[in-house]
């Protein structure tokens, strides 16, 4: 079984890599920073569950890099059984400080990159195939006065999925919609402001990231499951 997953030097790419090395996935794990992190991840994947495991640096914001890293893929798999499209960017700030740059640079990256990645890919996923797309709460009702980019691309995202469950009756897609999660860009967030919002949206404490990648890993394993779903997790 092959797998790629998008955004994995970190937080759930990361986690969900380990625990999907440990059900014998072969991996191709993409990310954009954190480069010695992710061959750190790299190395204990290969020696603690010896799994083949590829990664790529990706610029979901430039259709040339998706291009580089489709075909890096394909030369070293020649089918896709699981694509998690993990990676996200936001920028939290108001309304009328937005400037048109910042808003497309989420745009891009959150819904038109997962867009044209799953686009390239798609061609290589058999029947029974899986696709995970990373959305948000924030995509549905937990949306605050500073997100509008990030909420309004995890809102593009479910409509990708339940549009893709159409296009591609064969292939599994589901959209995975978390609250706020236990990860390192949460922790290195303002903590006061990130307190109003649990607050305001009534989330009593973090979700962990082993509750997301155990909620994904069940997903892959159930059959029941119907394409197009939205599987939210509050706690």
């Amino acid at each position: 079984m092959n797998a790629l997953i998008t955004g994995a030097s970190m937080g759930i790419g990361y986690n969900l890599a380990l625990k999907l090395a440990k059900l014998n996935y072969n991996l191709f794990l993409t990310y954009h920073t954190h480069e010695t992190e992710i061959k750190k991840l790299k190395t204990t994947i290969e020696r603690k569950y010896k799994v083949k495991c590829i990664i790529a640096k990706l610029d979901l914001k430039d259709e040339k890099s998706i291009l580089e890293v489709i075909e890096k893929y394909k030369k070293e798999y020649k089918n896709l059984d699981l694509l998690v499209n993990n990676a996200s960017i936001s920028n939290d700030n108001l309304f009328l400080d937005k400037t048109k740059e910042e808003f497309m640079n989420v745009l891009e990256v959150n819904i038109v990159g997962t867009f044209l990645l799953t686009k390239y890919l798609v061609p290589l996923m058999q029947d029974n195939s899986i696709i995970i797309n990373m959305s948000s709460t924030d995509g549905i009702d937990t949306y605050s006065i500073y997100n509008l980019d990030y909420a309004i691309s995890k809102a593009g995202i479910i409509q990708l999925t339940k549009s893709m469950s159409l296009i591609f009756p064969n292939i599994k897609t589901i959209a995975i919609a978390p609250n706020w999660i236990n990860t390192e860009s949460t922790m290195e967030m303002n903590q006061d402001y990130l307190k109003q919002e649990l607050k305001r949206i009534g989330q009593e404490k973090l979700i962990n990231v082993d509750t997301v990648t155990d909620k994904i890993i069940s997903i892959i394993n159930n059959k029941n499951i119907k394409s197009g779903e939205v599987i939210k997790i509050y706690e």
